[in-house]
């Protein structure tokens, strides 16, 4: 029998990700996958502002950003008419105010790339039959090689990122809770020429339904619309996308050929737990949810590192093993109000009757008119906006004056990375403020104005730091996105590896750090 740290179980971009996050951590993986090679098509064609943050330590965001094609925002229309546009370039809290398109091909040879150079391989045709032991503390896998030889490995932690299919989550008996939407989606990659902006991702809504283009560069979109479910599996033909970008699209676009189609069902389902003992499910294997929004990939990656610091934290002997069920609670958390927002957007381009259409295009104007599209719907779709516990976002905000605007579980306007020379990196000709991403860090905040004896508080703050292996970095700026989020007053906050707010400690509550670093949940 062979023992190993950590079985991952699905190649795909979650199981990738999550293999680089742990091997640039020393931590040993073994990644296996059924398929024998990638498919060449897929759905997801959006990595959002968030992600491109959570990229940036595994040295990865950079390569998807210059492989893919920039999105300034998203905009949204009715009858070919504009409704309002969530943009990502007004975010101001983000090194990477946009987002890209590219073919989830493209992201999942980039992410094998950057595994390759870590050490990691992916054994392909290598299928999981069975597991043993699930409960105890050493979960057993049995392996069917391509030449159908089977192996038995036991292993500490052993990850499902298998798909919506996942067999980890079967073998587990794990329910996945959830229902299927009355509407399947036909999706094709061609050029398109026209009057459709190629610098947003579109989503037009009329009353014969549907239609979303994601432009990926070079003239070429993801074109997807809403149709009836299939009675076969005739792929869609380019005439048939053509009369649909013609009846619901802002006026005359044009495809060419079209590389691929296909028509898919569209699910929402969420498994009841992410944790059984030492076996956890990841992406897909734990949530599925409608493509409107192009949350699903973005959601799933963001699985991978919140669980990639835990687990390699755990594995190292820097966190104790508690940390993991902080993935469970708040991944699933996360997935259940990223399914609720899909859903929503989906019900929006759903809508068949007059008054229903004219109440949501009337509620759509008059909220990009008063900003409350920018303010609320902007960071929800671009990930900023994703907080632990989630708790719905209120919308009219704006905070008081002095009051600290980011509480713990929320997310600070810092980067992770993998490890940092100095307490500051510049993307795009502006400086942020970094952390190491695979330790806790208190962020030294002296407020707008320095207090007396802040040099020695910061001294005795690195000690009690260096005890619990976090570490201490100054923040320097005065002003910009970091000093909004942490107030007027002087501060030390904790900060997770993964940039969100764990808690703060005042300057009379500095002997109490101690107590919060032990308590890294």
């Amino acid at each position: 029998m062979r023992d190993e740290q950590v079985l991952i179980v699905g190649a795909g971009p979650v199981g990738m990700l999550l293999a680089c996050e742990l091997l640039q951590q020393g931590v040993p993986v073994r990644l296996v996958d059924a398929a024998r090679e990638h498919s060449a098509h897929s759905r997801a064609t959006i990595v959002w502002p968030r992600l491109l943050e959570l990229l940036r330590h595994t040295d990865i965001a950079d390569r998807v950003a210059a492989a893919g094609h920039p999105l300034d925002g998203v905009s949204y229309f009715s009858h070919g008419r504009p409704l309002g546009t969530a943009w990502m370039n007004r975010l101001t809290d983000t090194p990477y105010p946009f987002a890209v398109g590219i073919a989830q091909s493209e992201t999942e040879a980039i992410i094998e790339g950057r595994l390759a150079e870590l050490g990691g391989k992916i054994e392909r045709g290598v299928r999981l039959s069975e597991i043993r032991d699930a409960a105890g503390p050493r979960p057993i896998a049995v392996l069917e090689g391509p030449d159908g030889t089977t192996e038995t490995v036991r292993t500490r932690w052993l990850i499902g990122a298998d798909g919506a299919h996942s067999l980890v989550r079967k073998q587990l008996g794990t329910s996945f809770e959830g229902a299927e939407f009355d509407v399947s989606f036909a999706v094709t990659d061609a050029e398109v020429r026209g009057d459709i902006p190629l610098n947003v991702l579109s989503y037009c809504y009329s009353p014969a339904g549907s239609l979303a283009f994601a432009p990926l560069g070079g003239g070429i979109s993801r074109v997807a619309v809403s149709v009836p479910h299939a009675t076969d599996d005739t792929p869609p033909s380019r005439e048939f996308f053509q009369s649909v970008v013609d009846e619901r699209g802002p006026g005359r676009n044009v495809l060419g050929e079209l590389r691929f189609s296909a028509t898919f069902r569209v699910h929402a389902r969420i498994a009841s737990r992410f944790r059984a003992g030492h076996c956890l499910l990841a992406g897909d294997a734990a949530h599925i949810m409608s493509p409107a929004g192009a949350q699903g990939m973005n959601t799933g990656l963001q699985d991978a590192v919140n669980l990639g610091w835990r687990l390699g934290g755990v594995l190292r002997g820097t966190l104790p093993e508690r940390v993991v069920d902080g993935y469970d609670r708040e991944r699933r958390d996360a997935a259940h109000a990223v399914a609720r927002t899909t859903t929503l957007q989906t019900d929006w381009g759903l809508l068949r009757k007059s008054r229903h259409i004219a109440v949501r295009d009337v509620v759509l104007r008059s909220a990009d008119a008063a900003g409350v599209i920018q303010r609320g719907l902007a960071p929800l779709v671009a990930q900023t906006g994703v907080r632990y516990p989630a708790k719905p976002r209120r919308l009219l905000a704006r905070g008081l004056p002095g009051a600290r605007r980011v509480q713990p579980g929320e997310r600070l306007p810092v980067l992770p990375v993998g490890d940092p020379a100095d307490a500051e990196v510049r993307v795009a000709g502006r400086s942020w403020t970094a952390i190491p991403a695979d330790r806790f860090t208190v962020l030294a905040w002296p407020g707008h104005r320095t207090p007396a004896r802040w040099a020695e508080l910061v001294g005795q703050v690195r000690e009690v730091a260096a005890a619990a292996e976090a570490t201490v970095t100054e923040a320097r700026y005065a002003e910009g996105p970091l000093a909004d989020a942490l107030g007027r007053a002087p501060v030390f906050a904790v900060v997770r590896p993964d940039g969100y707010l764990r808690a703060t400690v005042g300057l009379s509550g500095v002997d109490g750090l101690a107590a919060v670093l032990a308590r890294p949940e």
